[in-house]
């Protein structure tokens, strides 16, 4: 069974631009965030990185990890290994 889900995108509807409104915001960045996880452009988009962008990328996302959910969301909501 499949662990992860990326229905948001499928659903939206709004306008994906910042800085209308928070709701907006929020929406834009959940929406950027499931294209950019979607298999065929990551296939593409990931070898071009240099090893740099490959830990930036990493380092910002870890760090937002850490800042923003406790080790039990992180490992329940986003790792699903619990």
């Amino acid at each position: 069974m499949k662990k992860d889900t990326h229905n948001f995108v499928q659903e939206y509807k709004g306008l994906g631009a910042l800085g209308l409104d928070r709701e907006t915001d929020e929406e834009t960045i959940m929406f950027y965030l499931q294209k950019f996880s979607e298999d065929t452009f990551l296939n593409a988009f990931v070898p071009r990185l240099s090893d740099q962008e490959l830990e930036e990328i990493y380092l910002f996302i870890n760090d937002k990890l850490k800042h923003h959910l406790s080790e039990d969301e992180y490992h329940n909501l986003f790792l699903k290994d619990r």
